[in-house]
């Protein structure tokens, strides 16, 4: 069992939250943590036909049966349940009352907003970070097998290979969020438009040639890759708004937020194969803007992380903003440092005055130093250090 960093963030929100959401992709381990960190409550799931019944039918009933608060998990399958729930954490003023887990976003988030507004903090939990399997001793070896495995906490739980989980994974997310999502009538055309946003991830987003390469127009583009938006596969990396003289790229950037399950989609069947693969830098880019999104939400904070790119090309890979200046972050997935990386982050420093702090470079080698003026991190030195990680704790032995 490994321990989760948002286990403390957890118990902290739940001091001043009646409600608490979890959410995040399927087999991501919410429920196992849900139910490690809150063992004194009743669990309940509403993907039981019979439990399902029961909430819609009669939801007083339901929520008259747990007078210490429970556990609901996959409650966006009840949304009538939500506005219940509402007048029933009002009665009882108790915080943390209630753990609600769930899977989707369009519905659950929506839920919440109309119903338990100020009543429910959420956290969102993504699959294994690096930081949490190096701590717990899982962590591959090689930063191949780490892009190849990603971070589902089946392949470690379980003698699986990633290319047997994966199959499954996709063929059942198909099969059960699509089909409740979207009116898709051809499945392997949307399997298409899964693989080809992977083959896409680490690049500028154009939706018109997106949907033209799976032969579905720009707005039913947009549409699906909403849906695999909420469903916590992919996210969208906005630009960074302030433009130091420069005429910016607006359009966002596309990255998966897990890099085993992009390995799979563009055809990865082995670790071996990606130290000479094409798409090598895009996974590594993929691998530390996942790690970034984790360790943000594991702490129960908004993402916060742009990208910075002018009309003419400059571009630097992640940009965030700090309480004493803006942190600047290249990634090159090359294993030995190279005298010309720092160029454009450099370049960017100097146009950006004061208000930037000491670049990063995080690379696919090993070490921690200063080099050109820029802190220089292996991959593994990064998952130690990622931002906000210092935040979290795992002095407590609960794990999920």
């Amino acid at each position: 069992m490994i321990p989760r960093y948002a286990f403390p963030t957890l118990h902290r929100l739940a001091k001043g939250f009646p409600v608490l959401v979890l959410t995040g992709p399927r087999q991501a381990g919410k429920t196992t943590l849900a139910r490690l960190a809150f063992a004194d409550k009743v669990y309940v799931s509403l993907e039981n036909p019979d439990e399902r019944e029961f909430a819609e039918r009669d939801p007083k009933g339901f929520l008259q049966r747990f007078p210490d608060g429970a556990i609901v998990d996959e409650v966006q399958r009840c949304p009538a349940l939500l506005s219940w729930l509402q007048g029933w954490v009002d009665d009882r003023q108790r915080m943390g009352d209630f753990i609600l887990t769930g899977s989707q976003q369009f519905e659950l988030t929506t839920g919440v907003s109309q119903s338990l507004a100020g009543r429910a903090a959420r956290v969102e939990l993504l699959p294994f970070s690096a930081g949490e399997l190096s701590a717990a001793g899982h962590l591959p070896s090689s930063l191949e097998s780490c892009l190849w495995k990603g971070g589902y906490p089946a392949l470690y739980d379980r003698d699986l290979l990633p290319g047997d989980w994966f199959a499954n994974y996709v063929a059942t997310y198909l099969e059960r969020d699509v089909r409740q999502l979207l009116a898709v009538r051809d499945l392997s055309q949307f399997q298409r438009f899964v693989k080809m946003c992977a083959a896409r991830s680490g690049q500028l987003l154009n939706l018109t040639a997106l949907g033209a390469d799976c032969g579905i127009s720009a707005v039913t583009a947009r549409d699906w890759l909403s849906v695999l938006e909420a469903s916590y596969l992919v996210l969208r990396l906005p630009p960074h708004h302030q433009n130091f003289g420069k005429r910016l790229v607006k359009t966002p950037k596309l990255y998966f937020l897990d890099v085993g399950l992009m390995a799979w989609l563009v055809g990865i069947r082995d670790a071996a194969t990606i130290a000479t693969h094409a798409a090598r830098g895009a996974l590594f880019e993929t691998w530390v803007i996942s790690e970034m999104v984790k360790q943000r939400l594991n702490a129960g904070e908004p993402i916060d992380l742009y990208f910075w790119r002018d009309n003419v090309g400059n571009e630097i890979d992640v940009l965030f903003e700090t309480p004493v200046g803006l942190q600047a972050v290249e990634i090159k997935s090359g294993a030995t440092f190279a005298s010309d990386w720092p160029s454009a982050i450099l370049k960017w420093k100097a146009l950006v005055g004061n208000s930037a702090l000491e670049p990063w470079i995080i690379f696919g080698g090993e070490g921690d130093y200063l080099r050109q003026g820029c802190r220089v991190r292996g991959w593994k030195e990064f998952a130690l250090v990622a931002p906000n990680q210092e935040n979290n704790s795992t002095e407590n032995d609960n794990t999920a």
